[in-house]
């Protein structure tokens, strides 16, 4: 949970705004003062926000599912695999635009067709609420991207980040 109590004011706009670019340029900035080189905080976290959309495609797959039960529809092994598969695809058309998440599921939900793209209107009371998390796992990510990514390629300086988290400032830094 040090990751988390670290990143929180980004966390806490993303909560406000409902969207994670707004935490685009701090997100970036904390990561290199946790410790993680600047080549590669500038390469995985913008990458992060196009392709890393961990809340969306757990939404919309877990969604898609939520539907076909509370419509008592039975889903085939495949076809809860194909719903799987087109999330993962569909999911990164919601990169940058708040909400999206919500129509990229009715383009998700028309590829099964036994599921009914009405269904949806089960959900849309909560999809604000909803946005909230995804964007928010969205964030929390792409931050763990960045420190892994940056870890395995060396390229990660484990004593800032222990001293950052512990909210100390790095002398070497």
């Amino acid at each position: 949970f040090s990751l988390i109590r670290y990143i929180k004011e980004e966390l806490l706009l993303v909560l406000a705004t409902s969207s994670s670019e707004a935490a685009l340029p701090s997100l970036m900035e904390k990561m290199e003062k946790a410790g993680a080189k600047r080549s590669v905080v500038g390469l995985v976290i913008p990458t992060g926000y196009s392709f890393n959309l961990d809340g969306t495609n757990i939404y919309m797959t877990l969604a898609a599912l939520f539907i076909a039960q509370a419509t008592n529809t039975d889903l085939s092994i495949s076809d809860q695999v194909l719903l799987l598969l087109v999330a993962m695809l569909s999911s990164k058309g919601a990169a940058g635009v708040t909400g999206a998440g919500f129509i990229t599921l009715a383009a998700t939900l028309a590829v099964v067709p036994s599921v009914p793209v009405a269904g949806m209107a089960l959900i849309l009371g909560v999809d604000r609420f909803m946005s909230e998390c995804r964007a928010l796992t969205n964030v929390v990510g792409n931050a763990v991207a960045s420190l892994v990514v940056a870890r395995w390629e060396g390229e990660l300086d484990q004593a800032q980040m222990k001293a950052a988290f512990c909210g100390h400032r790095f002398a070497g830094h």
